[in-house]
């Protein structure tokens, strides 16, 4: 692998190759085709913040004024993406014409950041702004993970872009820094484990994987004491936050062709450390719901989530949360319809499994029932609640997968297309329901399906 060049020629140091420091051009650049640049000393402007941007020239996202060649800065980033697209082929500039479309780039990642700060970031959570915990906080995490910014940017650009070439630029960078952080990460900073969550959430709305990396952030957590969480007098209110949000992510019943299994982060650290009451604000559900929907495949039966009580919110978010308890009933009764587990004896007798009342059919259509006054509702009241219509994905989806029911009521599958529009993550899912309601065989595996397609789905 060839090194960077600390005393050859501009052409090379650029590229970060070993240079021969032949003269009058060195012979790497003539073996390749490209013009040697020489060796002659170059005069250089000073730093400072330049007038196409607030933040051009600074290493972080923030208004701070800008040190003297700090380490990491932005401008260094901007140096090593240029120096990717040469390899790709470009043909080598010189320093003076490339500066102004260095500059540019400096502008456009920006421009990104920002748009991700002021539109992107509202579809990470399912309640109000100010509820957010991350937002105010973003710009300093930007200063502990240098794959954060990258990751942002990137995000948008999932969200938004039509340019795929782009966003694979911006998510291989994302991706290999933060594989490196993690590589040489103790403790797994605030700054580290919000980018980890974020390569999350970009896998599961394109399809990517995106488990492993729950895997490796829980291993590196285990190995400083993750299991004494629940004596979290040292956990800080916004970690505590970062952890439960790595719980619903860790959810079986939120991932589609999951490739690893489920860890039990919600079950064995969130529960026991955070309080029982509340609104975990990324899926807009109160905790109590969440508890039950995490033990789904483990101790929660249909009765434990008939049982379940209910808790104080808006229309809207009671909308959402009955469309889920149900929901999470159907994903019971699907399991144990495909499972041969035997149900344990020392369960509770108010825990045991009791047939219900309710056909399946009339489970769906409740489900969406509720979903579609939650959409009347926030049509009719736009500023009140207006992100919790980012959380209907979990119950549309399990109603749509009752196949035997869907191949009957071709307007509750009208129904479905026109929820699942309008992003990348709901097409995919609705391409997926498609499919079975095609092949009308209630016994196909959503999950096989995602699997043989490459793709691993979340439904949050």
């Amino acid at each position: 692998m060839s090194t960077r060049s600390h005393q050859g020629c501009w052409t090379c140091k650029r590229r970060r190759r070993r240079c021969d420091n032949a003269r009058p051009s060195c012979q790497n650049c003539a073996e390749r085709g490209v013009v040697c640049e020489g060796y002659e000393v170059r005069l250089r402007w000073g730093t400072g913040i330049a007038s196409r941007g607030h933040f051009t020239g600074a290493d972080k996202p923030v208004k701070t004024s800008v040190p003297s060649r700090q380490k990491g800065r932005q401008r260094d980033l901007i140096k090593e993406r240029k120096g990717r697209v040469e390899l790709e082929g470009d043909s080598a500039e010189a320093s003076p014409e490339v500066e102004p479309a260095v500059s540019q780039r400096a502008v456009e990642d920006e421009a990104l950041f920002n748009e991700f700060m002021n539109n992107g970031f509202n579809v990470l959570h399912s309640t109000k702004a100010r509820d957010s915990m991350l937002h105010p906080r973003l710009p300093q995490l930007c200063q502990e993970s240098s794959a954060l910014y990258s990751i942002c940017i990137a995000f948008q650009l999932a969200l938004s872009s039509t340019s795929t070439s782009q966003f694979c630029e911006y998510f291989d960078t994302a991706l290999r820094t933060f594989r490196s952080e993690l590589a040489c990460s103790t403790t797994l900073s605030d700054g580290t484990l919000t980018s980890g969550l974020l390569l999350c959430s970009i896998g599961l709305i394109h399809g990517l994987p995106w488990t492993m990396h729950l895997e490796g952030m829980h291993k590196i957590l285990q190995s400083h004491g993750l299991d004494d969480m629940h004596h979290h007098s040292t956990q800080t209110k916004f970690r505590i936050h970062l952890l439960e949000v790595m719980g619903v992510l860790d959810m079986a019943c939120f991932s589609i062709g999951r490739r690893g299994p489920e860890i039990g982060i919600w079950r064995r650290y969130c529960q026991p450390a955070a309080p029982r009451y509340g609104i975990e604000p990324v899926s807009g559900l109160p905790r109590t719901l969440l508890d039950i929907l995490a033990g789904i495949g483990a101790e929660t039966t249909e009765q434990t989530l008939w049982d379940w009580p209910g808790e104080s919110g808006s229309f809207l978010q009671c909308y959402l949360w009955e469309a889920h308890r149900l929901a999470g009933i159907l994903t019971v009764r699907k399991q144990a319809n495909s499972s041969s587990t035997p149900i344990l004896d020392n369960l509770s007798a108010w825990r045991q499994p009791e047939k219900c009342p309710a056909d399946t059919s009339v489970l769906v259509t409740r489900i969406l029932a509720s979903l579609d006054a939650l959409r009347l509702a926030s049509i009719e009241r736009p500023t009140e609640d207006a992100h919790t219509i980012n959380a209907i994905v979990f119950p549309m989806f399990v109603a749509g997968l009752e196949v035997s029911i869907m191949c009957h009521k071709p307007e509750w599958q009208q129904t479905i297309r026109k929820a699942l529009l309008g992003s990348h993550q709901c097409e995919t899912l609705l391409s997926l329901l498609e499919e079975l309601w095609q092949k009308e065989d209630p016994n196909l595996s959503v999950h096989e399906l995602a699997q043989q397609k490459g793709l691993e789905m979340g439904l949050i």
